[in-house]
């Protein structure tokens, strides 16, 4: 009645090795946590059938699907028909006799949360966990779905670490194993870097690229995202399916927001630190509480610099059908705001450092919100258009080159009807032109643009700046 082993299982050695040696315990409790599509399932079912494992308890290992089961009376008595028990209305008290009385035994509850996690059943499931770790002859191993273990159970440290995604070298097997070798590596790791390496993920598009090649399924995400992913009937085989789960999990109802933050978080690959959670100014009533429901049921994790991260699959699940609202992005706009006129009031003094330590944590994130309000009817258009000169001239100046949406602006100007801001841009423009030694055939005509904008407002400053931008642009052209 044991599962079967996994026969692609890559990236979880470590893992693996900790789990073992947790098992040199007389009778370990382990918890394997981590988001929905992590590999947990596999993770314990590597270790049911590893050597060391079979040679310990022999036939005495029990593997238990809580996925379906709606009580503990349910999974009681289905604890019972695996062990060979009489079936009868309850269980409870035949189960933890017959372990009692039992050889050295290993019991896996595997997606415990099934149970675990309606506040309604959950005293009731962690009383019988505690009965059940009451028997000394007795190992349990559980997988749940989140990062938090449930109380009244010892749990045998040093804790297992929830499950983070696998390491590139460990996608990139599980993929080949799946896919076949057949493809370049370049759109292998296309493909790989839409997965944030989730196992689940690699699994599902691997085998539609199997079927129909990298460049169609590359072409297909464009339009679908991940309902690419969804069409299984369960949380295996549907990536929706799998994250809406975590969405409607007790932890999040009780923090409401939290669904707010994740939905900030989708577009924002760098993460927030919890500084920078607490100073965004996001319209939330206890933002850490918020961020403490999002960790629990694993909706986002915390990097190797305390971080807090959404993984690219929900990131895009969010976007697509819960984005985050204008009204939730314009305080962090804000704060960026604030911090990109800081660094450009400090350009090229020792007091910098600090705004460009601070922006280049948040690089991607800028760009994401710029990105977001760059277009035409936007409340904040024209202050977002400044932040992007701004973020501009520092990824020039951090050796990044151009940003790609900086791009996006010159063809807004003309609807706005701001020849100062019209003269900033084009100051930018002629800087950043300087710096990547362009000669574009337009120079010229952009430079009388100019000028006959200086004739509409009387700043001597920003006309200063443009007339020296563009006499170091001309000498450049001219040395070179």
């Amino acid at each position: 009645m044991l599962p079967a082993e996994p026969k692609i299982f890559h990236g979880r050695e470590n893992e693996v090795v900790h789990i073992l040696k947790l098992f040199k315990e007389e009778s370990p409790r382990i918890a394997i946590l981590g988001a929905g599509g992590m590999g947990k399932t596999s993770l314990s079912k590597a270790v049911l059938h590893h050597s060391a494992i079979t040679t310990k308890y022999h036939a005495n290992r029990f593997f238990i699907a809580c996925d379906g089961l709606a009580s503990k009376v349910e999974l009681v008595n289905i604890i019972g028909a695996h062990l060979g028990l009489k079936p009868g209305k309850d269980l409870t008290h035949g189960v933890l006799r017959h372990l009692s009385t039992a050889p050295p035994t290993l019991l896996v509850l595997d997606n415990l949360e099934t149970l675990w996690d309606p506040v309604g059943s959950r005293k009731e499931i962690e009383d019988y966990l505690s009965l059940l770790t009451d028997i000394t002859s007795l190992a349990l191993m559980i997988t749940m779905r989140g990062g938090e273990r449930p109380s009244q159970v010892k749990w045998t440290r040093p804790f297992l670490p929830p499950l983070k995604p696998l390491s590139q070298e460990a996608a990139q097997k599980m993929f080949l194993d799946i896919a076949d070798n057949s493809h370049s590596i370049e759109e292998m790791n296309q493909i790989l870097a839409l997965t944030n390496n989730m196992p689940l993920v690699i699994s599902l598009l691997a085998h539609l690229v199997d079927t129909e090649g990298c460049s169609k399924i590359l072409s297909r995400w464009e339009t679908e995202r991940t309902a690419l992913l969804s069409e299984g009937c369960d949380k295996r085989s549907n990536l929706e399916l799998s994250i809406s789960l975590s969405l409607s999990s007790s932890s999040m109802i009780s923090m409401p927001h939290s669904q707010d933050l994740l939905s900030l978080l989708s577009i924002l690959p760098d993460g927030l630190s919890d500084v920078e959670l607490k100073q965004s100014g996001f319209p939330v009533k206890d933002i850490l509480g918020c961020k403490t429901a999002l960790l629990r049921t694993a909706l986002a994790y915390t990097d190797d610099h305390k971080r807090l991260k959404v993984v690219v699959p929900i990131r895009e699940y969010m976007q697509n059908l819960l984005p985050a609202t204008d009204q939730m992005i314009r305080p962090l706009f804000k704060h960026f705001q604030e911090l990109l006129k800081l660094y450009e009031g400090q350009f090229g003094r020792a007091s910098a450092m600090p705004s460009i330590s601070r922006i280049a944590s948040n690089f991607s994130n800028i760009q994401n919100i710029l990105q977001n309000n760059l277009h035409q009817g936007h409340p904040d258009l024209v202050a977002s258009i400044h932040c992007a000169c701004h973020l501009n001239q520092f990824s020039q100046t951090t050796q990044r080159g151009d940003i790609a949406l900086f791009h996006l602006i010159s063809p807004m100007l003309a609807q706005i009807y701001d020849p100062q801001l019209e003269v900033y841009v084009i100051t930018e423009i002629f800087r950043s032109w300087t710096l990547t030694k362009s000669d574009p055939n337009h120079s010229r005509e952009l430079e009388t643009r100019g000028k006959e904008c200086c004739n509409s407002f009387d700043d001597p400053n920003v006309k200063c700046m443009l007339f020296t931008r563009c006499w170091c642009y001309k000498a450049h052209i001219l040395h070179s």
